[in-house]
């Protein structure tokens, strides 16, 4: 097992159209596809990181709706970097409505910013992605934790 060296609060926001396609990135530093995420700054509110990170992301100013659900199994919050960086993220994922904006394309973090259909989501996407997607779609009041 590689040695994680990093621990990182991390954040993650699903943002669903009117449709309920839900927005991906394609990210630069992977070239996967994957809801907005990032992580929470020094000083930081998990909920104000995931508005700034969909802002810098996408270009999109959003208001959290719910918490989905915390994520911190080492099986899937263990990020291997192209880089050789190795970061095991607890992660926040939130729900939130688009607000104001419109999706761009100028964050050097976003290759592509795309609505899919939650059934057919890329193959390229990453790993842990398609579970919190399908948290965010199960009828509960409860969040998850993973």
């Amino acid at each position: 097992m590689t040695e994680i060296k990093d621990i990182r609060p991390g954040i993650a926001v699903i943002i669903f159209n009117k449709r309920q396609e839900v927005l991906l990135q394609k990210r630069a530093d992977v070239g996967l596809w994957g809801i907005p995420s990032g992580h929470v700054e020094p000083g930081e509110t998990v909920a104000n990181a995931a508005i700034r990170e969909v802002f810098e992301e996408t270009g999109l100013t959003v208001k959290i709706l719910r918490l989905i659900g915390v994520y911190s199994d080492p099986n899937s919050q263990v990020f291997h970097y192209p880089d050789g960086r190795v970061t095991h993220f607890i992660t926040c994922c939130f729900q939130a409505e688009v607000i104001s904006g419109e999706i761009n394309l100028t964050s050097s973090e976003t290759l592509d910013l795309r609505y899919f259909p939650c059934d057919r989501l890329p193959e390229n996407i990453l790993k842990m992605h398609p579970r919190w997607l399908k948290d965010a779609l199960t009828p509960t009041l409860q969040s998850f934790i993973r």
